[in-house]
């Protein structure tokens, strides 16, 4: 799960880490009020969505009066904003976070991620911040520093100390930049942050190390037990399709291909956007209905597949262990039935009641296209949407 900017700063907040000061306007008007009360300029006016690139789109300015405050949120509340991250359909910009400006002295990169490979927390730093982070590590990958530490034993003084000086921190600085890794490392642990990221944390001339940015995703799974990070969570910024699924407990993630794909188990979905992309078609979706869906559950799933206006053609893959074929056969029976069928449907099922399933599609007087494997069932779909 993302949050915006001002949210993630919030938490900064919480766990005094240094922020520049400012607000969340939803409106010129409360624009205005924001940076009237930081008191002077400049101030900055940044775009708060859920991608990075917001400056080089257009979504982060200077405003040096209260005139320019006021045209600038008028401008950017309401446009969509396009970054590398959005893609070419953008993002519809509904809030601002005011802040006041700071004098820059250095700019620096900073993250904490879990690391899969060592089953280890990684710091990452570098000297390169305020640019695309990616590009450094791929042309200079010398430049990116790297700190493990074990989660049961939790950060030291030493993690923090080697950090600071592969940064070439001077010793006033270092003081402040040791005090604040392990607050944001215990807020990364405390709220199962997946993410934890601050490009650029910067240096001011007065010698203050703040987050300038604050960019913070929370593992989902783990959301149960955090009902204050679920409040933040934004639904505007999420895909409607998406958010349709998740009330359901399926695990559908929108793509940009036309076919549609409806399978049980996450490995047997990524093998099956595969084969589509093999039979030379595109993936629309993963959806994954789990090996324990009801016919509700695959009813939904099924109209959510239809509700993609890309998808032309759907190829429903299901190998029945606990989640029986007869069982997923009532659900894609009753779902076509509600929502009539307008594209080429090619079921491909094995295992349990596989012959009861495929009676029950047979019967249903629907113009389903059966295969006998899943090689046979994506080429039939790709072809039929070709």
């Amino acid at each position: 799960m993302k949050i915006h900017e001002y949210q993630a700063k919030q938490l900064f907040q919480k766990y005094a880490v240094p922020i520049p000061q400012g607000g969340v306007a939803f409106s010129a008007d409360e624009a205005v009020k924001v940076a009237e009360s930081l008191g002077e300029f400049p101030v900055v006016v940044k775009a708060q969505i859920h991608a990075g690139g917001r400056g080089k789109g257009g979504g982060v300015k200077l405003a040096d009066s209260m005139d320019e405050v006021r045209a600038l949120a008028g401008e950017m509340i309401g446009m969509t904003l396009v970054t590398h991250q959005t893609g070419e359909e953008g993002q519809k910009v509904q809030k601002l976070l005011i802040e006041q400006g700071l004098q820059i002295e250095k700019e620096l990169y900073l993250s904490i991620i879990p690391d899969r490979e060592t089953a280890m927390i990684a710091i990452m730093a570098s000297e390169a911040g305020g640019v695309d982070i990616e590009q450094v590590a791929e042309d200079t990958p010398e430049k990116i520093i790297k700190v493990f530490i074990d989660p049961l034993l939790g950060i030291q003084g030493y993690h923090c100390r080697t950090v600071g000086y592969g940064l070439n921190l001077p010793s006033s600085i270092l003081k402040q930049f040791n005090q604040m890794l392990p607050k944001l490392y215990r807020l990364f642990v405390d709220y199962d942050c997946s993410l934890l990221e601050i490009n650029p944390l910067v240096i001011t001339k007065q010698e203050h190390v703040i987050a300038l940015d604050a960019k913070v995703n929370f593992d989902d799974n783990a959301l149960f037990r955090h009902k204050d990070i679920v409040e933040y969570r934004d639904l505007d910024e999420e895909d409607p399709l998406e958010v349709e699924a998740s009330k359901y407990n399926l695990n559908y993630i929108k793509l940009d291909g036309n076919i549609g794909n409806m399978v049980n188990g996450a490995g047997l979905a990524m093998a099956t956007m595969d084969i589509i992309k093999l039979a030379g078609a595109e993936p629309a979706n993963f959806l994954d209905v789990g090996g324990g869906a009801s016919a509700e559950m695959v009813e939904n799933g099924f109209r959510i597949i239809l509700g993609d206006k890309n998808v032309k053609g759907i190829l429903i893959n299901i190998f029945g262990g606990i989640l029986r074929c007869d069982v997923l056969a009532e659900g894609v029976v009753t779902a076509a039935k509600k929502t009539g069928i307008e594209v080429p449907v090619v079921v491909r099922m094995e295992g349990t009641n596989v012959e009861e399933g495929r009676k029950i599609l047979q019967e249903s007087g629907l113009s389903l296209i059966t295969a006998m494997d899943l090689r046979d069932a994506a080429q039939k779909v790709a072809n039929l949407v070709k």
